[in-house]
């Protein structure tokens, strides 16, 4: 990536020479050209928001920025391009969207994430650290900014506009008004659950901004929710890309003597799945895990894997992530554990398990939806 700050090579987490896909992207390089042409001084707190695989913070790392992040593996990717580039351990700060936010912020760069809820939540926790001398500048792909996206930056922190796109990327510009009257953050979201749907049935589900569909249940978990398996025993059971946690809840309420772990990459999830957890007063034992997957999960030590798996990494359609987490629960999983697996009929998740494990058998199928079961031998 080259930036008025230098060229940098940056490279994405986990790395793979194989991966084509950059660790920055137009919108990025528009960015920081922009903080170069303006001149804008860089000498106070610099808060960068949502910052993709750390391109902003490495670029910007002379003048000590804070970057807040959702996302672990973004927080690995940042740490390992500022080793690259001989950054200075502490140079950079990292913090993620569950602490607190500094006290008082003088230039706010803000990546446009793809979650609506999550820029609300964060430009909330922020705005009382904004000042009217603040610069305000967003950044992202045409595609990625909206009519609502202009909104949310006017109604919480003062008028917005935008630039002209270059690249098929545009900027944000907003000039605080430290006397708007910001709305009450109606973060985390709190909601029952319907019948019907097994253990879980009736139960209370608490969703922190940014987690997949934070207002309702989605129609593929309750389709994995009715066809859980079954049994007991005091099974070590892994809640895999956890979400609200809303599936390892269900199955430690069904089988209270299971040691539950529920693991995701978002910082959000995390914090949702333990609220879940807790709300419900579930019996038993319950770990909570932000974290790449299985990593640090010890080899043969799980009797059964929950997944749901995304096909999404930020705007890239990529089956990576699954074939990740599906390696990961082999290796974890003791001989005779079970991986089962939910997702579009379409993804073909069956032809990927019977790779790797040797064998795939269907659960249940609706339309859209298959529950898939692999047995490690």
């Amino acid at each position: 990536m080259t930036t008025p700050w230098g060229e940098f090579a940056l490279t994405r987490f986990p790395e793979d020479p194989r991966d084509r896909l950059r660790a920055w992207d137009a919108s990025d390089e528009y960015l920081l050209r922009y903080l170069a042409q303006e001149g804008i001084p860089l000498s106070g707190t610099v808060v960068v928001v949502g910052d993709r695989w750390g391109a902003l913070v490495t670029a910007l790392a002379e003048h000590r920025p804070a970057q807040i992040t959702d996302s672990h593996l973004t927080q690995e990717a940042t740490r390992a391009n500022l080793a690259r580039h001989g950054v200075e351990p502490g140079a950079v700060r990292l913090l993620t969207t569950q602490d607190p936010p500094p006290g008082q912020v003088d230039v706010l760069l803000v990546r446009v994430p793809k979650s609506l809820a999550l820029l609300e939540d964060q430009l909330l926790r922020l705005a009382p650290a904004v000042h009217a001398g603040t610069v305000v500048v967003g950044a992202g792909m045409v595609k990625e900014i909206h009519t609502s996206t202009l909104r949310l930056f006017e109604r919480i922190l003062g008028p917005t506009r935008t630039s002209l796109a270059e690249k098929k990327a545009r900027l944000i510009f907003c000039t605080p008004d430290p006397a708007l009257e910001r709305p009450a953050s109606p973060w985390p979201y709190v909601y029952t659950l319907p019948d019907g749907i097994g253990p879980a049935s009736g139960r209370t589900v608490v969703n922190h901004a940014g987690v997949f569909c934070a207002d309702r249940l989605d129609i593929g978990t309750r389709f994995f929710l009715e066809h859980l398996p079954s049994g007991g025993g005091g099974r070590r059971v892994v809640d895999l890309g956890c979400g609200n946690g809303v599936v390892g809840t269900a199955v430690a309420l069904a089988d209270p003597a299971a040691e539950v772990l529920f693991v995701d990459e978002s910082f959000q999830a995390v914090a949702s799945a333990e609220a879940t957890y807790k709300a419900n007063g579930v019996p038993g034992h319950a770990e909570f895990r932000v974290g790449d997957g299985l990593a640090g999960v010890p080899s043969g030590s799980v009797d059964l894997v929950l997944n749901n798996p995304p096909f999404h990494s930020h705007q890239a359609t990529t089956d990576a992530t699954a074939w990740r987490m599906f390696t990961g629960a082999r290796r974890a999983l003791r001989p005779g554990g079970e991986l089962w697996v939910i997702g579009n009929r379409h993804l073909g998740y069956h032809v990927k398990l019977r790779k790797l494990f040797g064998n795939s058998r269907l659960v249940a199928s609706d339309p859209k939806f298959v529950v898939l079961k692999a047995v490690k031998r």
